[in-house]
C-alpha cells in the first residue's frame, strides 16, 4: 500500500480526526501539510531511524511522518533497559534518532543525526512521501534478556485492517496498550487508516485519569490485554466510558472476564483476538465464548491455522518477515510461525492452556498456569490471579497462587477457591498454597508478570 502519510493526504476532504494525548493533541490533517521534525524530514530520507520518545504522542507523529521516507523505523518502547540499547542501535544500523528528551541515552552517543520531536508543527519540507518502502522493526519487552528485533513491513502490519471509514463517523478509539508494541500499533493504525481519532495515554497518567479522558473524548472502541481490563474494572473511573466495542488480546481471555465485561458494558460487543508480534493477527472471536471454534483450523483463506504437537501455528501475509540479527528462523519449512501457545480441543472448540515455555513440571505432569488462573478467576470475588511454581524436593515443583479479591479476603474465599479447583482440575494442578495479595504486577506490555521460582 501507499505510505501512511500519502494515504492521509488522499483523505484530506474527510472530516478531521485527532491524536489526543495528555495534555497535547495533534490534528491528523495538519500532518499532511506540516511537520514536527524541525523541518528536517528530508534529512531522514533513506536512514534507519530510532524513535525513542518518552511519550506516545510524539512517537505516533514521528511514525506517521517517517513511513515511506525512512529506510527503517525502529520503534522503541520506553521500558527497554538501557544496557540493551547499544545492541539495538548496532543491529538495526541506526544512523538517526527522533526523541523528545535530553540528554543522549546510553548506546545512542555514536549516532550523529538527532532530531527533537516537540509537537510544534512547522511548514513541511519538500520530500517524496513514497521515497522507499520502510521496514518497521518492533522490539519484544526484553524482560528476561535482550529484546528480539522483529521486522515487519507496512503491508504485513496493515493486512488485517480495512483502509477508509468503514465504521461510523462518531467512532473514537483508545487502547491500554502502548502503541510502540504490536498490539497498540495495530489499534493505532486501525484508527488512522480508518480516519478516526484515537486517545493515547500520557506519561505516568493513571489508569483512572486515562479512563476519564477517554470518556470525555467519547471513546467508542477500546482494547487491551485481559490484565489491562481486570485492573481497569477495579477503577472507579471504569464507569466513565460507554464503549460499543471492547477488544481483548495478548493473554488468554477466560469466560469469567468476558462475562464480567458484557455485564459491565451491556451496550458493547465484547471480542477477543489472537495475535502476536511474530505471527500477526491470526483471528478474532466475537461469539462471547473463550477459546475459538474448531472450524478456524484448516479453514481456507489468507490466514492459515494448524495445530501441531498441540501448538498453534499460523501462516499468513500478516506475519513478520524475520528476526533481525538472529540465526533462528521465524517460520518453519512450510512458512508457518510456531506461536508456542498450547491449545486443547474439547468438542467443537479449542481452548488455550498456556505458553509452552511457562509450563510447571509437577512430578513429571505438566501444569499451565493460565489454565489454573482461569478456574480461580471464575470465583465471583476474585479480581486477578497469578499462578506460579515453587521448588519442591519431592515433585520438582509445586503450584501456588497469588490472588486479588474484592474487599478483605476471608477463610471462606480460600476454601471456595480450592473447592473450585478440585472440581475442575486434576489433583496435581490444584494449588498447594493460596496467598491473598493487594495487587499483582502487570508489565509494560500489559501482561501479568510471573515471578520465577
Amino acid at each position: 500500500m501507499k505510505s501512511i502519510r500519502a494515504a492521509l493526504a488522499d483523505a484530506q476532504a474527510a472530516a478531521p480526526w485527532v491524536l489526543w494525548g495528555a495534555p497535547a493533541s495533534v490534528s491528523v490533517s495538519d500532518l499532511t501539510q506540516r511537520t514536527s521534525l524541525e523541518g528536517r524530514r528530508s534529512e531522514l530520507a533513506g536512514r534507519s531511524v530510532l524513535i525513542a520518545t518518552r511519550d506516545q504522542l510524539p512517537a505516533a507523529v514521528a511514525m506517521l511522518e517517517l513511513d515511506g521516507v525512512a529506510r527503517r523505523i525502529v520503534v522503541c518502547p520506553p521500558d527497554i533497559a538501557a544496557e540493551h540499547m547499544p545492541a539495538v542501535v548496532a543491529k538495526t544500523g541506526v544512523d538517526a534518532i527522533v526523541s523528545d528528551r535530553d540528554p543522549t541515552e546510553p548506546g545512542e552517543s555514536g549516532v550523529s543525526v538527532r532530531i527533537k520531536s516537540t509537537l510544534a508543527l512547522s511548514p513541511g519540507d519538500a520530500v517524496d512521501v513514497d521515497h522507499c518502502e520502510t521496514e518497521w522493526v518492533l522490539l519484544t519487552s526484553g524482560t528476561t534478556g535482550a529484546p528480539k528485533l522483529i521486522v515487519h513491513t507496512l503491508a504485513s502490519l496493515t493486512a488485517p485492517i480495512a483502509v477508509g471509514p468503514s465504521l461510523g463517523s462518531d467512532v473514537a478509539w483508545a487502547t491500554f496498550y502502548d502503541i510502540r508494541r504490536y498490539g497498540g500499533l495495530q489499534i493505532f493504525l486501525r484508527a488512522i487508516l480508518g480516519r478516526r481519532s484515537i486517545v493515547l495515554a500520557g506519561i505516568d497518567e493513571s489508569r483512572g485519569d486515562y479512563l476519564l479522558r477517554c470518556g470525555a473524548r467519547g471513546v467508542t472502541h477500546i482494547s487491551g490485554t485481559p490484565s489491562h481490563w481486570r485492573r481497569a474494572l477495579m477503577s472507579p473511573s471504569a464507569r466513565a466510558i460507554s464503549p460499543r466495542y471492547v477488544r481483548l488480546s495478548g493473554e488468554i481471555a477466560d469466560q469469567a472476564l468476558l462475562a464480567t465485561l458484557r455485564s459491565f458494558y451491556p451496550g458493547a460487543s465484547v471480542g477477543h483476538a489472537y495475535a502476536s508480534t511474530e505471527a500477526g493477527v491470526g483471528f478474532e472471536v466475537n461469539d462471547g465464548l473463550e477459546g475459538f471454534p474448531a472450524g478456524v483450523v484448516g479453514a481456507p483463506g489468507a490466514v492459515e491455522i494448524k495445530i501441531e504437537d498441540r501448538s498453534l501455528r499460523i501462516r499468513s501475509p500478516r506475519t513478520a518477515c524475520c528476526y533481525l540479527g538472529e540465526e533462528v528462523a521465524l517460520r518453519d519449512g512450510e512458512g508457518f510461525v510456531d506461536t508456542g501457545d498450547i491449545v486443547e480441543r474439547r468438542g467443537d472448540r479449542y481452548y488455550f492452556l498456556g505458553r509452552r515455555t511457562g509450563v510447571i513440571n509437577v512430578g513429571g505432569q505438566k501444569v499451565y498456569p493460565e489454565e489454573v488462573e482461569a478456574v480461580i478467576t471464575g470465583h465471583p470475588a476474585v479480581r486477578m490471579a497469578c499462578v506460579r511454581s515453587r521448588r519442591s524436593p519431592i515433585t520438582g515443583s509445586l503450584v501456588i497462587a497469588d490472588v486479588v479479591v474484592d474487599g478483605e479476603p476471608t477463610s471462606d474465599h480460600k476454601s471456595d477457591i480450592l473447592r473450585l479447583c478440585h472440581e475442575r482440575l486434576a489433583p496435581y494442578k490444584v494449588p498447594t498454597t493460596i496467598r491473598f495479595v493487594p495487587a499483582l504486577d502487570v508489565g509494560a506490555a500489559g501482561k501479568l508478570v510471573r515471578p520465577h521460582a
